[in-house]
């Protein structure tokens, strides 16, 4: 007989994520995935993949997997993957056999094949209790605060490029919360980019160097600061 205590194996979710030094991930893709916001610098992750990447892909897919997908994401990957064709024609068909579950309060039609609504964060977290394979997400920079405000996320991969975009959707943007995170894995590719996995690890825990007491100087410093003058 199991031991009471042994807990119901639960589904993970996997977020990867491409950014820039400055953390932008918006459209590392090409020119028109998405101008939102006078975004102009689509495409910069092209010049700076490398076989590393490429090989930390194939890993990321190697196995049964579901999509987890913002709504926007999912309108990129269903205008393109299901007709991809030459070298990346395998992926597409993955792909196109997943479940993708696209997180979104709207009601428009999701076409693709396999697709499935999850209205908000309760759902999601009802859907990882449930059957079936790891959720990776892919994109969907605004899913990012949500899942870890909500503790859903278990495991993230972050590819940084070398290269400074200066704007553009951030990987932690608006709302997400203060968090400690354990690296449990990393490596720096031929090309300089930096991939390394982590997984949260509870809160952000604050200390001090200070040596010493607070001077009359730094009291004063402390004072002009709390009253916006500093």
């Amino acid at each position: 007989m199991a031991a009471e205590s042994m807990e119901d194996p639960m589904r993970k979710v996997i977020g990867a994520a491409f950014i820039s030094l400055d953390g932008v991930m918006q459209a590392p893709g090409g020119p028109d995935e998405d101008t939102t916001g006078g975004f102009a610098l689509g495409g910069w992750l092209f010049n700076s993949f490398d076989e590393e990447v490429g090989q930390q892909i194939d890993r990321l897919f190697s196995g049964d997997f579901d999509l987890l997908l913002g709504r926007r994401t999912y309108d990129i990957f269903a205008a393109y993957w299901p007709f991809v064709e030459g070298e990346d024609k395998a992926l597409g068909a993955r792909f196109d056999r997943a479940a993708k579950y696209v997180v979104t309060r709207g009601d428009q039609p999701l076409p693709w094949q396999n697709s499935h609504r999850v209205p908000d964060m309760s759902a999601l977290a009802e859907l990882k209790r449930g059957d079936g394979p790891d959720l990776i997400i892919q994109g969907s920079s605004t899913l990012y605060p949500q899942l870890l405000k909500a503790g859903l996320i278990d495991r993230l991969t972050v590819m940084t490029f070398p290269v400074v975009l200066g704007s553009g959707k951030r990987l932690f943007g608006d709302g997400t919360p203060p968090l400690s995170m354990r690296m449990i894995d990393h490596e720096v590719t031929g090309g300089g980019t930096v991939i390394a996995t982590y997984e949260p690890d509870g809160g952000v825990k604050p200390g001090s160097f200070q040596a010493i007491p607070p001077t009359a100087a730094e009291l004063e410093r402390r004072h002009r600061m709390k009253e916006g003058l500093w």
